[in-house]
């Protein structure tokens, strides 16, 4: 498995895309005007506490108030018979330090917690914490041992080693015990100057106690990986600063670091671009001939699995079974790609052998773990759903890039001509009974009108007799499918 990032800058947008074997497998897009903000530290207050919810609403300088609850205000691992209700945890106007952990995200205001961290190349620091833990994505029992046994020594020597606790994360695997106690003094030298800055009065009470790395250098600490062989970036003042950052603290990374120069838009190689605009339809086409349908909702996401006109060589379980296999690895792709959160129930298409079912699934499993958000597959339903959860940090690519259509408002579908005619015919009766004026006009769009004048117009002739009124159309080319007016005259 060989990888490379691409990395696209200018003044009003970052973008950076993950490539592995050639394919996209995630993108990342950070807008000038609309930043991310999970990571950041804020001292806000508190506005409106929610005892009914257990939780509450903190000002933090945003458009909308940030949310927490109170299992993220008590300590944690606080054992269930000592646990407090928000209402002895915070009152209104309390000054409360949070950092978010998930972005606003369409109505919803950011997501907050008070237990702070700050993540390094190797490490995760949590200042209010005495956990040393391990990710599990290390699998090995030594290496595991091993790394645990350093962070435990580093952090009894150091000076400040009465508090705090770490997370040793994914990349660390293989790292000497320089590079580690090189990340533990950094960290502890960065949280003491928050720390000083956090219980410093200010006069506005609040604001920015921390703020994460932009993402073109959010992306060296988080996404890279052994096999992850270069980093391309197409802006040469940028490439200065990210090369000055990758000698500071990840100095291995430095020789994979290059500037792009060439004449051809850098997303345009291996497809970036493309498959950018294919990530944001709802139709994924399989080699096979099959494909998915995804819908994303407030609520969840769905995804349905098809044959196409994928017909097999030897029988119709065959055909089953190998769009499915191939559907499984496609949905984990789109899942990270399309940075899909939340619930996520896949409808796969029905197979009659157990063992093929158990394969699917197992297949799903495997593409899954190469996925950095962490995913949970909870089962399948009675009705041979497949159930799984995904962690929402930050919006989703459909959310980044697109809005609600204004015609249709996100509903996805537009009455046809033949239903608008019909509530044109119900409003003009509805208009006669009230007020009983001497003509009616009919303002609407072009398919409209043809339609009243046409298909329609024996209706219309009807009408008019039934009213005794006139009936007079007008295009409006303006106007959606769905718009109409009527004008009394």
């Amino acid at each position: 498995m060989s990888g490379e990032v691409l990395i696209n800058l200018t003044p009003m947008e970052t973008r950076v895309a993950v490539v592995e074997n050639g394919v996209l497998q995630e993108a990342f897009v950070e807008r000038s005007r609309r930043l991310g903000i999970v990571g950041n530290i804020y001292k806000g207050t508190v506005v409106r506490v929610l005892p009914g919810m257990q939780a509450a609403f903190i000002d933090i300088g945003l458009e909308r108030a940030a949310f927490i609850h109170a299992h993220d205000v008590m300590p944690p691992n606080t054992p269930s018979d000592k646990q407090q209700s928000i209402s002895q945890l915070l009152h209104e106007g309390q000054p409360l330090v949070v950092q978010v952990n998930k972005d606003p995200i369409g109505t919803k205001g950011a997501r907050l917690t008070t237990h702070l961290s700050i993540p390094s190349r190797y490490l995760v620091y949590m200042p209010d914490s005495h956990h040393v833990g391990v990710s599990q994505r290390i699998e090995d029992t030594e290496e595991r041992d091993r790394l645990k046994a350093i962070v435990d020594q580093v952090h009894r020597e150091d000076d400040a080693s009465a508090y705090g606790g770490f997370i040793i994360r994914t990349a660390a695997e293989g790292a000497s015990a320089d590079e580690l106690r090189n990340d533990i003094l950094f960290l502890k030298r960065l949280w003491a100057k928050l720390d000083e800055r956090r219980h410093r009065d200010s006069k506005d009470g609040g604001g920015v106690i921390y703020g994460d790395l932009p993402l073109f250098m959010r992306t060296l600490r988080d996404v890279m990986r052994d096999d992850i062989e270069r980093v391309r970036i197409d802006s040469r003042e940028n490439h200065v600063r990210l090369m000055e950052f990758a000698e500071e603290f990840m100095p291995d990374l430095v020789q994979k670091i290059e500037y792009y120069p060439g004449e051809r838009p850098i997303f345009d190689l291996f497809s970036v671009e493309d498959e950018l605009q294919k990530a944001l339809e709802r139709k994924v086409q399989l080699k096979s001939g099959g494909y998915l349908i995804i819908d994303q909702t407030e609520a969840m996401t769905t995804v349905d699995v098809n044959t196409g006109a994928f017909v097999g060589h030897r029988n119709l379980e065959e055909t089953l079974f190998k769009t499915n296999l191939e559907a499984a690895t496609a949905i984990a792709r789109q899942l990270r790609l399309r940075n899909l959160g939340g619930i996520i129930i896949i409808d796969f298409i029905d197979m009659e052998d157990v063992e093929h079912r158990r394969q699917v699934q197992r297949v799903l499993e495997k593409a899954l773990e190469r996925d950095r958000a962490k995913t949970k597959l909870t089962g399948v339903t009675e009705l041979g759903l497949i159930q799984l959860t995904r962690k929402r940090t930050r919006e989703s690519l459909e959310q980044v890039l697109c809005e609600p259509c204004p015609i249709c408002q996100g509903r996805g579908s537009l009455k046809t001509p033949e239903t608008v005619c019909y509530e044109i015919f119900r409003e003009i009766l509805r208009e006669e009974r009230a007020y009983g004026p001497d003509t009616y006009m009919v303002l609407a769009s072009q398919g409209v009108v043809d339609r009243l004048l046409d298909e329609e117009s024996t209706a219309v002739a009807d009408l008019e007799a039934f009213i005794n009124k006139p009936i007079r159309f007008q295009v409006e080319h303006h106007y959606s499918q769905e718009q109409y007016d009527i004008v009394l005259m």
